[in-house]
C-alpha cells in the first residue's frame, strides 16, 4: 500500500525544532533546500506514481513525495545512487528539503531502483520538469517575451569505438551468447573465427597492424564474418530473436551492403546508425560525436532577476537543428510559453523557420543561412533587396537606378519571378556592373524567387550595428550550457539507452532552474514567508489546542461542581430526615 504525507500538511510539533539553530535554519531556507521543501516538493507526480501501488493492501511504501524528490535531487546534484541513499538517510539538508524527520532514515538500493525505472517507464521527467518550469516562471514573474536557443551534445555511459572495432563488437557479443546457449554450434564454427574474437573488448584485433590498408582489409574480413553469421542463424529462432542477433544483423546492414553476392564496406554511412551495440538509441553527430542531444530555450530578457529555461527538447545526435525547430515552437505554445523575439544561430534560422516563427507570433532573429540562396552576397554589390518588389504578387516594380521592367511575372509553379529590363535602361547604367541583372543573348534578365528575396533583406540587416545589439544576448545560453554540464553531469550521464537518458536530461535541466530560482531574491521572500505562515499555523493550532482543552476544564469543573453541590444537599436532606 502507499504511504503519501502532504507536504502542505503542518506539523503540530516542528521535528528540527530541537535539531537545528536558528542561524542553520536560516541557511537552509535559503538555499535550494528551502525552495525544494517549500514549492518543489508539492508538484512531484505522487498521483501517477501511487497508480502502480495497491492502495490498502501489502507493507507501506516509503514516503512517496520524498522518494519522488530524491529521484529529482539525485540527478541535478550527479550523484550516484549510493551516495543518493547516504544523503537520504545521513543528510539532514536533504531531509529537510524532502519534508522528512531527522531521525534514522531507512532505504534500499532495490527501493530507489524501482523509483527510477518508475519515472523512466511512464516518462514522469518531462512532467517534473514542465511543470517546475511553469511554477517557477508565474511565482518569479519572469519575463518570457525575449528567448534564445540553442542545442548542447550529450555523451551516454558507452564507450566511444569506431567502425572496425564496433562491427567486431557486434560479432563477439553474439558468439559470446551462441557459446552459452548452444555450445555445439559455436564449436561448428571455423576456428580462425573463434579466435578472432575470443580476446576482451578492450584486446579487440589488438595484432592488426594500424596502417589504412591493413585496417580496410581486416573491416572487410569482420563484414565477411558478420555476413557468414547472418546467414547461418537467420532461420533458427532460438538465436535470430536475441538482441545480439538483432543488433549483428543491424550493424552489418548500416555499414556493409551486398553486391552481386559480393560484400562491399560502405564509404560513408551518415550519421542514423548503431555506434555501440551497448546502446543501440545513440546515434552520430558528424561535428560533436555519438551520443544525444538536448534543444533548450532559455529566457533572455535582462529585467528578470534570474534567467530559465522555458523548454527542452532531448533528442539522439544525428538529428538537425534545422528540423528541431518546429518541435521547440509547438513546445513552447504547448506550454503558454512563447517569446515575441528567438535568438538563434545560423543552424536554426533557416527561411522556412523564420516563416513558421512568423506563424506563432514570433520573429527568429540570427544568421542568415546561405543555403539554396545563389544571388551575390557581396556588400559592395547591389541585389535583390535592393528592388523595389510587390511582397505580394512577387513581381518586380521599380529597379535601384528607378526603371520600371518591360515585364515581371511570378510562376505558382516553380515559384520563380522572371523580370526582363529594357534594353536602353540597362546598358548605359552606371550601377550595371554592380547589379544582379544579367545580359542574356540581346535581353536583360533578373530572375528570383520569395525566398531569394527574404534572405537578401535579412542579410542586409544583419550588417547593422542595430542588428548586433539585438543579437548580442544570445552568446548567454552557451554559459547555461556550460554551467549544466558542469553543476549537474549533463555532458556525461551514468546511464545509457533513450529512456534513462531522456529521464536524466529532463531532470537535470529541472533541477537546474531549481538551482537559479534559489538565488533569486524574490524566491527567498517567497520560501521565508511560506515558511512563517507554516509556524503561524502551529502556533494558531497550538491555541486553539490550549483553549479547547481549557473549555474541556471548565466544563468538567462545573460539572464536579453541580455534583458535589448535590451530593451535599442529599446529605443534608438525609440528616434532617
Amino acid at each position: 500500500m502507499h504511504k503519501i504525507v502532504d507536504p502542505k500538511q503542518t506539523r503540530l510539533f516542528d521535528p528540527f525544532s530541537g535539531v537545528l539553530t536558528d542561524k542553520t535554519r536560516k541557511r537552509l531556507t535559503a538555499g535550494w533546500q528551502g525552495v525544494f521543501r517549500e514549492v518543489i516538493l508539492e508538484l512531484m507526480p505522487v498521483e501517477q506514481i501511487s497508480k502502480h501501488y495497491i492502495p490498502t493492501q501489502g507493507r507501506p511504501t516509503k514516503e512517496m513525495y520524498s522518494m519522488a524528490g530524491l529521484v529529482l535531487i539525485r540527478e541535478f546534484m550527479n550523484w550516484t545512487k549510493e551516495e543518493a541513499l547516504d544523503a537520504y538517510s545521513f543528510n539532514i539538508g536533504i531531509q529537510y528539503a524532502l519534508n522528512l524527520e531527522p531521525v534514522a532514515q531507512d532505504i534500499s538500493m532495490r527501493t530507489l531502483e524501482r523509483q527510477i525505472a518508475l519515472f523512466a517507464e511512464i516518462e514522469l521527467a518531462k512532467t517534473v520538469m514542465d511543470e517546475v518550469t511553469a511554477k517557477l516562471v508565474a511565482m518569479l514573474d519572469i519575463r518570457i517575451d525575449k528567448q534564445r536557443l540553442d542545442s548542447t551534445h550529450i555523451f551516454s555511459d558507452m564507450a566511444n569505438f569506431g567502425r572496425t572495432r564496433m562491427m567486431g563488437v557486434a560479432i563477439k557479443r553474439f558468439l559470446t551468447q551462441l557459446k552459452r546457449h548452444d555450445e555445439k554450434s559455436y564449436d561448428a564454427l571455423g576456428e580462425a573465427m573463434r579466435t578472432r574474437y575470443a580476446p576482451g573488448v578492450s584486446g579487440l584485433f589488438a595484432d592488426t597492424a594500424k596502417d589504412e590498408n591493413s585496417r580496410r582489409i581486416l573491416r572487410q574480413t569482420i563484414a565477411e564474418d558478420m555476413y557468414c553469421l547472418i546467414k547461418l542463424f537467420a532461420a533458427r529462432p532460438e538465436h535470430s530473436s536475441r538482441a545480439t542477433y538483432k543488433a549483428l544483423e543491424r550493424v552489418f546492414y548500416e555499414q556493409c551492403e551486398v553486391q552481386e553476392n559480393r560484400i562491399v564496406v560502405k564509404d560513408k554511412t551518415g550519421g542514423n546508425i548503431m555506434i555501440n551495440t551497448s546502446d543501440p538509441d545513440a546515434t552520430l553527430n558528424g561535428h560533436k560525436g555519438p551520443g544525444y542531444q538536448v534543444q533548450i530555450a532559455e529566457t533572455c530578457n535582462p529585467d528578470n532577476e534570474v534567467q530559465l529555461i522555458t523548454a527542452a527538447i532531448a533528442q539522439t545526435a544525428v538529428e538537425s537543428d534545422t528540423a528541431a525547430f518546429p518541435k521547440v515552437m509547438e513546445k513552447l505554445k504547448e506550454s503558454e510559453l512563447l517569446p515575441n523575439e528567438m535568438l538563434g544561430d545560423t543552424a536554426f534560422c533557416s527561411d522556412e523557420n523564420v516563416q513558421l516563427a512568423q506563424t506563432h507570433g514570433v520573429e527568429l532573429i540570427g544568421p542568415t543561412q546561405t543555403s539554396g540562396v545563389t544571388l551575390s552576397q557581396d556588400e559592395d554589390k547591389l541585389n535583390i533587396d535592393d528592388f523595389t518588389i510587390d511582397e505580394s504578387t512577387e513581381e518586380v516594380t521599380c529597379c535601384p537606378a528607378g526603371h520600371a521592367p518591360l515585364s515581371s511575372k511570378h510562376s505558382k509553379k516553380s515559384g520563380q519571378t522572371r523580370t526582363v529590363m529594357p534594353q536602353s535602361a540597362c546598358s548605359q547604367c552606371e550601377y550595371f556592373g554592380e547589379c544582379p541583372v544579367r545580359k542574356v543573348g540581346d535581353s536583360y534578365l533578373l530572375k528570383h524567387t520569395a525566398k531569394q528575396r527574404r534572405c537578401a533583406a535579412r542579410r542586409r540587416e544583419e550588417n547593422t550595428e542595430a542588428f548586433r545589439k539585438r543579437y548580442r544576448p544570445r552568446a548567454g545560453i552557451e554559459s547555461t550550457n556550460s554551467g549544466l554540464k558542469r553543476r549537474t553531469g549533463l555532458g556525461r550521464l551514468r546511464v545509457r539507452g533513450r529512456p534513462a537518458v531522456f529521464n536524466a536530461i529532463y531532470l537535470k535541466i529541472a533541477g537546474w532552474n531549481i538551482l537559479r530560482a534559489a538565488v533569486c531574491a524574490k524566491m527567498r521572500q517567497i520560501v521565508y514567508a511560506r515558511a512563517r505562515k507554516a509556524v503561524c499555523m502551529l502556533i494558531f493550532v497550538f491555541l486553539r489546542i490550549i483553549i479547547a482543552i481549557r473549555r474541556v476544564c471548565i466544563s468538567w469543573k462545573k460539572y464536579f461542581c453541580l455534583l458535589w453541590r448535590q451530593s451535599a444537599i442529599c446529605s443534608m436532606t438525609t440528616q434532617a430526615a
